[in-house]
């Protein structure tokens, strides 16, 4: 009965995400997540590339995830607000195996923080899954400690949108 336990549990945690800040200073941390998805690398960046599919509508200035798009021409990681939009990131790379932005997400806008994102897509063990990897680097001032202040909500909104966009592509819904 012990062996069929832990091996149920085996199986639960078989592609649950890993998530941490792996390092932080006053000056800034890189929080990093890494999930396997059950789809190969290319159907997991194309999802990527639409953020209104995955990401939190409660993490986003309109309260609508629908109004955020990843625009490969003007590179811009946009919102539709009603008067207007935010630019949240810039897209300053995007490759088969990889996309990078450039920016300060939410409320780390109103600090001296940017930041720099990057998603990999790598093929697993199975090639028919995805290991994806997202880190993102923060840098820059804030008050009271860019790290002490922002690190971990950061962490935990970064996770959520990843847990979302692979809960996303293997079910057809993100939550």
């Amino acid at each position: 009965m012990k062996t069929i336990l832990a091996a149920v549990a085996a199986l639960s945690l078989a592609g649950a995400a890993r998530a941490e800040v792996v390092d932080q200073s006053p000056q800034g941390f890189q929080s990093r997540h890494v999930v396997t998805i059950a789809a190969p690398p290319e159907k997991v960046r194309v999802a990527t590339l639409a953020p209104s599919g995955w990401w939190n509508s409660s993490h986003s200035w309109s309260g609508d995830a629908r109004n955020l798009t990843i625009d490969l021409v003007t590179g811009c990681f946009c919102e539709k607000l009603k008067d207007g939009f935010a630019r949240h990131m810039t897209l300053v790379y995007a490759g088969d195996g990889a996309l990078r932005l450039s920016g300060a997400l939410g409320p780390l806008q109103f600090t001296g923080a940017s930041g720099h994102m990057a998603f990999n897509f790598k093929a697993g063990a199975d090639p028919a899954t995805t290991v994806l990897t997202v880190t993102y680097d923060v840098g820059g001032y804030a008050k009271g400690g860019l790290a002490e202040q922002w690190a971990k909500p950061v962490d935990g909104v970064i996770g959520e949108q990843v847990a979302r966009l692979k809960t996303l592509i293997e079910t057809g819904k993100p939550g």
